[in-house]
């Protein structure tokens, strides 16, 4: 594809404190917004390979590659059979640290068994169009009824572990609170499935021993800061209540016992996070933008954008520009307002911005300084 969209936008800083009207300030950004392909069917995650192709998930149970001139392969065989109901389908895909010399890649999906799923992430080699020796490394237990909050975004950490990211599966929200399952948790394992002996429920019986953090919500992105090394994620909230957290080993992020937001139903959930005993997030939306996708941007083409964190927003059809300093966020700028649905953001190898849009008809598209 060559169509290139020229878009300028006028942008508000948001703080993420509440701020007299003066104090926010008004910028103009120009950029070119690049259609690189289209036709991909409701694409989830994407991760870029050494030679510059995309391999990029669909959510009706589809994996492809797509080049940087736009063509996209047939769907690669061997994919593991998913539930594609509501939130659930085929989601993310990351590449071994070693990709080049052992062609691993990972994948995060709706596993079903009878009635029920749970997400699950299987790792295999991907070799000539097909993934070969594919093994299942992680099953989130219990497995129940539904086809909400599965998560899942992977991260490999600098160590070479591996972070996943789940949800409270809905109904099953009240599980959060509770170690002894993998309802509302993050998750650090080895890359072979095992666990790492410095997790930090790894000794407690009554836990699970892959329990990185709790008391979360539906995790759709995640990031690790390029300075510090440390994982950042989003969740998303009931009725407002988005979050940005820095999940600590072992801590508790209070959900449903506290949240910014009201249930559906319209009741009230206390957002009162220290004063029971849970950590606080370090930046929310109210009302809910839906988030999905994360990633902090390093690379050249930008340089006015170093360091930030890029956010797609479901609800709130645009791209979040967060500014930040150590664990706070600064300000939001809101691009590329009133547009699409963004599923996932990435940094490419060329350092530019790649946005998958959440639809049917499907788009990869590619930003770069005007």
């Amino acid at each position: 594809m060559n169509l290139i969209i020229n878009i300028s936008v006028v942008l508000l800083i948001y703080s993420s404190f509440i701020l007299p009207a003066a104090q926010a300030q008004r910028i103009q950004t120009e950029f070119d917004v690049r259609l690189v392909a289209e036709g991909l069917q409701f694409p989830w995650g994407m991760a870029f390979m050494p030679d510059g192709n995309i391999l990029i998930t669909e959510k009706i149970g589809q994996l492809r590659i797509v080049t940087p001139n736009g063509r996209i392969s047939d769907p690669i065989k061997g994919v593991p059979a998913v539930l594609v109901q509501q939130q659930g389908g085929l989601l993310d895909v990351a590449l071994d640290p070693g990709f080049s010399k052992n062609r691993l890649i990972y994948l995060s999906y709706s596993e079903p068994e009878g009635s029920k799923a749970s997400t699950a992430v299987a790792r295999a080699e991907l070799n000539n169009g097909s993934l070969e020796k594919l093994r299942v490394i992680f099953r989130q237990w219990p497995k129940t009824e539904g086809g909400v909050h599965f998560g899942s975004r992977l991260i490999f950490s600098p160590d070479g572990n591996l972070f996943i990211t789940l949800g409270d599966r809905g109904d099953q929200m009240e599980e959060a609170q509770r170690l002894g399952n993998h309802i509302g948790k993050i998750i650090r394992i080895r890359p072979d499935g095992t666990v790492p002996s410095d997790n930090p429920f790894v000794n407690d019986p009554k836990a699970k021993p892959e329990i990185w953090s709790y008391g979360h919500r539906s995790v759709q992105g995640a990031a690790i800061h390029p300075k510090t090394g440390e994982l950042w994620i989003h969740e998303h909230g009931p009725k407002g209540g988005d979050e940005i957290n820095i999940p600590q080993p072992g801590k508790n992020y209070g959900w449903p016992m506290a949240s910014y937001g009201n249930h559906y139903n319209g009741v009230p959930i206390k957002n009162e996070h220290a004063s029971q005993g849970f950590e606080e997030p370090i930046h929310y939306w109210t009302p809910s933008i839906a988030p999905s996708g994360m990633v902090f941007y390093t690379g050249k083409q930008f340089p006015g954008w170093r360091d930030s964190l890029f956010i797609g927003a479901l609800a709130g059809r645009h791209l979040v520009r967060l500014s930040t300093d150590n664990k706070q966020v600064l300000n939001e700028e809101r691009l590329l307002t009133n547009t699409l649905r963004f599923r996932d953001v990435e940094q490419g190898p060329d350092d530019a911005l790649y946005l998958l849009t959440d639809e049917e008809n499907g788009k990869l598209l590619k930003l770069t300084p005007k």
